[in-house]
C-alpha cells in the first residue's frame, strides 16, 4: 500500500534526520524535495502547498534551524501535519441511541460497495453485534446473489430478492422493509448496499435521495476506489452535494502505490475517512487512524495497529497459558511452531506487517515477491510430513527420517535441516525474550511493553 509514496518519503526522512543544525536555506530545500514527492504521489497541489507552508511556519516559530536536531524536528512536524491533514484521529461508527443503527453505503459502480458491506458486517459481528444486510442494488446483475453469498459465509441475514424489478420504488421498499424487520427482531445494525453507476447521474441520485428520506440512515458512507487518484475527490464532492455523506471508505488500497487520494480527500472535501479496504479477503478492512498512517508513511511503523491485529488471533486462555509455560521451560514442539506459523499467516502479508514495524521498510527487499509466504508454506508442509512423535520430540530426527520427510513434503533435506535449526533458534530466543520481559502475553508472546522498555 502506497509503496511509491512511502519509499520516497522514507528516503527523504533518512537523508534529513541526524543532520544537526539546519539553515533556513536547507529547510527550504528539504521541503521542496518533499513537495516533489507529494506531487509525484498524486497529492493535490493545493494540499501539498498548504501542508508544507504550515510545516515551514511552525519550523520558524520553533527556531528549528538553530536546533542541534533540526532534521528530527522537521520530520516530527511533517508527521503532525500529515496526521492533521488526514483527520488527526479515527472517526468511529456513531451508533444510534435506539437500535437499529442504519448504515447506507453509496458510491459508483465497481467501487467495492457490496464487498465493503460484507467486510463491515464481519467486523461488527466480531464485536458481538446483531446485523442485517439489505441488498438494495437492484441495477447490477448478480449484486443480490453476491451479497446473499457473503451473508451465508458470515451467517448474517440478507433481505433481498434477485427477481425484484430494478426500480427506485422497489429499492426504497426493500430498504424500508429491512429496517422494519430489524426493529421487530431487535437487530442492532442494518447495512444497506445501494446501486451505483459508472458515473454520477440524476437517476442514481434521485434513487439515493428517496432511500435516504425513507429510512433516515444514521451514517451515509461513500465507498470510493483509492486507485482513482484525484478523481476520487471529484466523486466525493459530487455525492456530498446531493446527499448528506457522513464518511468515506477507501477501497483497493492494496493496489494503490501512490496514495495521493487518501492524503487529499479529507482536506478537499471535509469528509472523514472511516475505514480502509486493503485487499479482497473479508478481513481486509481496517479502521483508519490518521496519526498511525502518518507514522507508517514516515517509516516509524504502527505497533498499535499490529498489536490490535494480533489480538484478533486468539489461541484461547488455556492454550495460551500452556504455551507460555512451554516457552519458559524451553519445551516448545514443532506442533506449537506450526500453530504459530498459522497465526502469523492469518495476520496478513508479511510486507504489510513490516510496514507496521519501525524501520521495517528497510527489510522489504528480503520478502519481495511473496518469498516469506512461500517459506512459511514450505515450513508447514515439512512439519505436516512428520509423525506426531517427530513433531513433539524433534531430537529423534536422524538422517533417515529427514530424508523421508523431505520426500513427503516435496522439499530437500537441506530445507528440513534449515527448518529444524530455525525452530531451535526460535525456541531459545523466545525463552530469552520471555526472561527479559518478565512475562509473556496471553497468546504466549513476550510482553511487548517490557521489551520496548516502556
Amino acid at each position: 500500500m502506497f509503496e511509491q509514496l512511502t519509499t520516497r518519503v522514507q528516503s527523504w526522512v533518512d537523508r534529513l534526520r541526524g543532520g544537526g543544525t539546519l539553515s533556513a536555506e536547507a529547510i527550504d530545500a528539504s521541503l521542496g524535495q518533499l513537495r516533489t514527492t507529494l506531487l509525484d504521489a498524486d497529492v493535490h497541489q493545493e494540499v501539498a502547498a498548504s501542508l508544507l507552508e504550515r510545516v515551514k511556519s511552525r519550523a520558524v516559530q520553533l527556531r528549528v534551524q538553530e536546533s542541534l536536531n533540526g532534521g528530527d524536528q522537521i520530520v516530527a512536524l511533517v508527521g503532525q501535519e500529515l496526521a492533521a491533514l488526514m483527520g488527526e484521529r479515527h472517526r468511529p461508527l456513531r451508533l444510534a441511541s435506539e437500535p437499529p443503527t442504519v448504515i447506507m453505503l453509496v458510491g459508483l459502480q465497481g467501487s467495492g460497495k457490496t464487498t465493503t458491506a460484507g467486510k463491515l458486517a464481519r467486523l461488527l459481528k466480531q464485536q458481538g453485534r446483531r446485523l442485517l444486510l439489505a441488498a438494495a442494488d437492484l441495477r447490477r446483475p448478480a449484486a443480490t446473489e453476491q451479497l446473499q453469498a457473503i451473508g451465508r459465509q458470515l451467517l448474517v441475514d440478507v433481505i433481498g430478492d434477485p427477481s425484484t424489478t430494478p426500480t427506485a420504488e422497489a429499492a426504497v421498499a426493500l430498504c424500508r422493509a429491512a429496517v422494519e424487520r430489524a426493529q421487530a427482531r431487535a437487530t442492532e445494525v442494518v447495512i444497506i448496499d445501494t446501486a451505483g453507476r459508472l458515473q454520477i447521474d440524476g437517476e442514481l441520485m434521485a434513487e439515493l435521495k428517496a432511500i435516504h428520506a425513507a429510512v433516515k440512515p444514521h451514517e451515509v458512507w461513500l465507498v470510493v476506489d483509492g486507485m482513482m487518484g484525484q478523481e476520487a475527490v471529484a466523486t466525493a464532492r459530487g455525492f456530498a452535494s446531493t446527499i448528506p455523506v457522513t464518511g468515506l471508505v477507501m477501497t483497493k488500497l492494496d493496489g494503490d502505490a501512490r496514495g495521493g487520494a487518501l492524503l487529499s480527500i479529507r482536506a478537499m472535501t471535509g469528509l472523514p475517512v472511516t475505514y480502509l479496504g486493503t485487499g479482497e479477503k473479508m478481513e481486509a478492512l481496517e479502521p483508519f487512524h490518521p496519526d498511525r498512517m502518518a507514522s507508517r508513511i514516515l517509516g516509524r511503523g504502527d505497533l498499535q495497529s499490529l498489536m490490535e491485529r494480533a489480538a484478533t488471533v486468539e489461541a484461547g486462555a488455556d492454550r495460551s497459558a500452556a504455551l507460555a509455560r512451554k516457552i519458559r521451560r524451553e519445551e516448545l514442539t514443532l506442533e506449537d511452531f506450526r500453530t504459530q506459523l498459522a497465526q502469523m499467516a492469518s495476520l496478513g502479508p508479511v510486507e504489510e506487517l513490516l510496514a507496521m514495524v519501525p524501520g521495517g521498510h528497510r527489510l522489504k527487499h528480503a520478502v519481495a515477491d511473496g518469498a516469506a509466504q512461500t517459506q512459511m508454506k514450505r515450513a508447514t508442509a515439512i512439519i505436516n510430513s512428520m509423525t506426531p512423535q517427530e513433531r513433539r520430540v524433534p531430537d529423534v530426527l536422524n538422517g533417515r527420517r529427514r530424508l523421508r520427510i523431505a520426500k513427503g513434503s516435496g522439499t530437500t533435506v537441506q530445507d528440513v535441516n534449515q527448518l529444524v535449526r530455525q525452530f531451535y533458534d526460535a525456541r531459545r530466543m523466545m525463552k530469552q525474550m520471555a526472561g527479559k520481559a518478565g512475562q509473556v502475553d496471553r497468546n504466549g508472546r513476550p510482553g511487548l511493553k517490557r521489551l520496548l522498555g516502556s
